[in-house]
């Protein structure tokens, strides 16, 4: 089987802008994959490139084997989007929305995978209404039906829950990660980043255009991120461990490997006459990993 998504030295200016800079890929089918960045980083360029929106300036892109500018129709009906952008068409219903969607990938008689779409996305009730009348959140859950309505393999998410509230966020992970179980491949980008963390299997970080980090997301937190000791004391802290902590607003951040070294740790701070007033641990967390990456503290692409 194809590759889901292949993207190949994949490079686009707009003018003096270099918006992606010899991007390389690869997606395995049944993925759930991250894409990661600060604004401007390139994400929702290669998304529009992937689509067919954009063509680039370099490069090669395919959606289950089939080029997106030599094969676009079938590289498209194999892709589902959910742009950022909270586009509809004012005079339809939500239904007829929907329905028109299926036409466009030549697809008839499939009310019950709508009404199926329509459950799922807390959207059966609002079935009838003008897509006018909506909300911000229930336009964006019709954006994600019109992307699920013609059963791509693969399915991109750009942005899909900002500025919604927390229940359309529990039921639309909810219905992406039964589909993602089922065999469909999910590319997500997002500025939540506990979402990638605990949805993503895998996550590639753009920045400037270019890929500068990618791996599972368990080795990217084990790399860049570690456990930490934060805590507050009455005394000075010991001069060997000062020097590797950091300090901020009285907390100091000891960052340790294993449980094992916390013993020692508050050991030695006792031994040195300082008394422990307030004691955390925090886990490694993939925003951690993200502003290294972003600081160029660790540069270069991992594999």
């Amino acid at each position: 089987m194809p590759p889901a998504i292949l993207i190949q030295q994949v490079s686009k200016n707009f003018g003096s802008t270099r918006a992606l800079d010899k991007v390389d890929l690869e997606i395995q089918p049944g993925e759930f994959f991250g894409l990661l960045g600060p604004n401007g980083a390139g994400k929702t360029t290669l998304i529009s490139a992937l689509a067919g929106l954009v063509r680039v300036d370099a490069g090669s892109l395919s959606v289950m084997g089939h080029d997106v500018q030599s094969d676009y129709r079938a590289a498209r009906r194999h892709l589902g989007v959910v742009p950022q952008e909270l586009v509809f068409d004012p005079f339809f219903s939500v239904r007829e929305s929907l329905k028109i969607q299926s036409g466009y990938f030549g697809i008839g008689d499939n009310d019950d995978w709508i009404d199926e779409i329509l459950v799922n996305l807390g959207l059966a009730s609002k079935a009838d209404a003008n897509m006018r009348m909506l909300s911000g959140g229930m336009k964006r859950r019709v954006l994600v039906a019109q992307a699920l309505v013609h059963r791509p393999p693969v399915i991109v998410l750009d942005e899909p829950t900002a500025g919604v509230d927390v229940e359309l966020r529990q039921t639309l992970w909810q219905f992406i990660k039964r589909l993602n179980q089922a065999g469909h491949t999910i590319v997500l980008t997002t500025h939540y980043l506990e979402e990638a963390e605990n949805l993503c299997n895998r996550i590639a970080m753009l920045k400037d255009g270019r890929v500068v980090a990618l791996d599972t997301t368990e080795k990217l937190l084990r790399r860049f991120s570690a456990h930490a000791l934060r805590l507050r004391t009455d005394g000075a802290m010991p001069d060997d461990l000062a020097s590797g902590a950091s300090e901020s607003a009285g907390w100091w951040t000891l960052p340790f490997d294993s449980f094992d070294e916390v013993e020692p740790l508050l050991a030695r701070i006792r031994a040195a006459g300082c008394r422990i007033e307030s004691l955390e641990i925090s886990s490694p967390d993939l925003e951690e990993v993200f502003i290294r990456v972003m600081q160029g503290s660790h540069q270069g692409q991992v594999n």
